[in-house]
């Protein structure tokens, strides 16, 4: 007998609305319709010339927009896992002014330091995830990846920081959601362990609860891992932070780029356009890679007069400055940048800086969209201006990219993508 016109528009409907449900969806980045926007929070921004708080994250709006944060960070030594300043962590009494909820700590709370700040950051932003950054010495995590000791450093870490065991009377067991593995760099002779010590980190995290996160923060060239399966690696862990920053710094005499996204230096072709290629080229899928954008710049002084100082020789200033601070110069300079790359360079006949400005951010930001990258991240919070002015740009351009046209002279020829979802007016 044939339906009622109305009952056979319901059943159109939900048999419509069944296949969408079902029908696979074009990946952008993990379980977002946007690639991820990720930020490393530094353990010792409370110590700083301009102190960087928890809530800071909340001040500037960078809390709203950031997807993940990696607190770094978390210590790697004698076997196992611990906390790489308590005092920090733990046990700095935070004021109303400097609380993220507004209430100051008490001074019998034990539970108190950045990790109390955070909890409460994820009451307030529920869709944020919180990664602990592990990182030290080569040499102990090498020790510790070998096969007589790597499951109970591995059992040491998730109990830490998993379990939530800070110290004696402390659980929190859900305050992280994940580690961010900073092993620089395993050598070839650590190759099978790097892999055997992420397969374990994946285990025991798998029998503990589901959905927990784990990273990799790798250097530009997956070169450096000398022998290291990458594309066993990709299938362990959820994401593969390039470190894309330092392609260029203090070690050099002659100038350049800190971060270009295309090579512009006739001499030196390294840039984020290959190291991206190259990592997939090694195994890694590109929804899993994470472009590394940094929040700070390097400079030169006596730096030589030709094309307006870039790729000349000088004298290398070995510590790096943050973005803020370059910003806050930059009227003495003139500024220059580079057409393919966008990236920009301040120049006053001595003194050459290299950084990102948010006009580089916004381009390399929307090439991990139309690269459809996992995301980006971000080294550092704290060198932000107080506004948020790099990571609002950032943030922007994964949901309003450019156009895909402004990359097509650039690049270089790379496989066929199916395309990327379109982006918002």
């Amino acid at each position: 007998m044939a339906l009622p016109s109305r009952i056979r528009l319901i059943v159109v409907a939900a048999i419509f609305l069944l296949q969408t449900a079902t029908s696979p969806a074009q990946y952008v980045g993990p379980q977002t319709p946007y690639p991820l926007l990720v930020g490393y929070f530094p353990q010792w921004g409370i110590s700083i010339a301009q102190p960087y708080y928890v809530k800071t994250l909340i001040k500037n709006g960078a809390a709203a927009r950031l997807d993940q944060i990696n607190y770094s960070q978390g210590s790697v030594r004698n076997g196992r896992c611990s906390l790489a300043d308590p005092g920090a962590d733990l046990s700095i009494r935070f004021k109303r002014k400097n609380s993220v909820n507004g209430i100051p700590d008490m001074p019998l709370a034990r539970f108190r330091g950045n990790f109390h700040q955070l909890e409460e950051l994820k009451r307030r932003y529920p869709h944020l995830k919180l990664l602990i950054s592990l990182e030290g010495d080569p040499r102990d995590f090498a020790e510790d990846a070998q096969p007589k000791n790597r499951k109970a450093f591995v059992a040491s870490c998730v109990d830490t920081f998993l379990r939530g065991h800070f110290a004696r009377g402390i659980s929190r067991p859900t305050l992280f959601d994940g580690f961010d593995i900073d092993w620089e760099s395993p050598q070839a002779a650590d190759a099978a362990n790097f892999l055997a010590l992420l397969q374990e980190f994946r285990a025991q995290m798998s029998k503990l609860r589901p959905g927990l996160l784990l990273a990799v923060a790798v250097d530009e060239s997956p070169q450096t891992f000398a022998g290291t399966d990458f594309a066993a690696v990709a299938r362990v862990v959820d994401q593969v932070g390039v470190m894309n920053y330092d392609y260029i710094g203090p070690w050099s005499a002659r100038t350049g780029f800190i971060a270009p996204l295309f090579s512009a230096d006739p001499h030196d072709t390294h840039s984020i356009e290959t190291s991206i290629a190259s990592y997939e080229a090694s195994g890694v899928p590109a929804e899993k890679i994470l472009m590394g954008l940094p929040f700070y710049g390097y400079s030169w002084t006596d730096v030589e007069w030709s094309n307006e100082g870039l790729f000349q020789t000088g004298h290398a200033i070995k510590e790096d400055r943050s973005y803020h601070h370059i910003r806050d110069v930059a009227s003495q300079f003139s500024v220059y940048r580079e057409e393919r790359s966008q990236s920009p360079w301040l120049f006053d006949g001595n003194t050459f800086w290299t950084y990102d400005d948010p006009t580089s951010i916004r381009f390399k930001a929307s090439y991990a969209y139309h690269e459809r990258l996992g995301g980006v991240m971000i080294w550092e919070l704290s060198g932000d201006t107080e506004d948020a002015e790099l990571l609002g740009i950032a943030y922007k351009s994964l949901h309003e990219p450019l156009d895909a046209t402004v990359f097509k002279p650039r690049t270089r020829t790379r496989p066929a993508r199916k395309p990327a979802p379109a982006a918002q007016k």
